[in-house]
């Protein structure tokens, strides 16, 4: 499981994993709205790493990011840190 901590948003904290395939599975923010970000949690199971950056990378809320935009910003990182 891959820990990301957020910045700029009422959740703390991101928990995920991504399969050897690419997928994003088991996504749980810590903190933040728990109805709007179990559903954010379940849109994304399943889905490719590379969808899931583009559909929530640059979504705003406060202080210019959002819950979405931080799990696409930690998706990024994974990417990056992963060379993949």
């Amino acid at each position: 499981m891959q820990t990301y901590n957020t910045r700029g948003t009422c959740s703390r904290q991101i928990l995920y994993d991504v399969t050897p395939d690419g997928l994003v599975k088991n996504v749980k923010f810590i903190g933040g709205c728990s109805g709007n970000l179990q559903a954010v949690s379940r849109l994304v199971d399943g889905k490719h790493i590379d969808e899931v950056i583009a559909t929530l990378k640059g979504i705003k809320c406060r202080a210019n990011t959002s819950c979405g935009d931080q799990l696409a910003t930690a998706l990024l990182d994974y990417k990056a840190k992963n060379n993949l």
